[in-house]
């Protein structure tokens, strides 16, 4: 979260506990995505998200 530089405080109100995971879900992430106005950041977040979705998938749908 901090590429896109959101605060502590959306971070925490989003973040799942998921087994022994801390995770965010991947419907937050891709409302973020479409929203932010930077390019650049938008592909960064994405690129990280798939990769946490598919290289580590600990819960279905959260990314950790």
């Amino acid at each position: 979260m901090n590429i896109l530089g959101m605060s502590e405080q959306w971070v925490s109100a989003r973040v799942k506990q998921k087994g022994d995971s801390k995770c965010i879900p991947w419907k937050s992430l891709r409302d973020l995505i479409l929203a932010h106005p930077d390019t650049k950041k938008k592909v960064d977040v994405f690129a990280l998200s798939i990769y946490g979705l598919m290289i580590f998938p600990r819960a279905l749908g959260y990314v950790d």
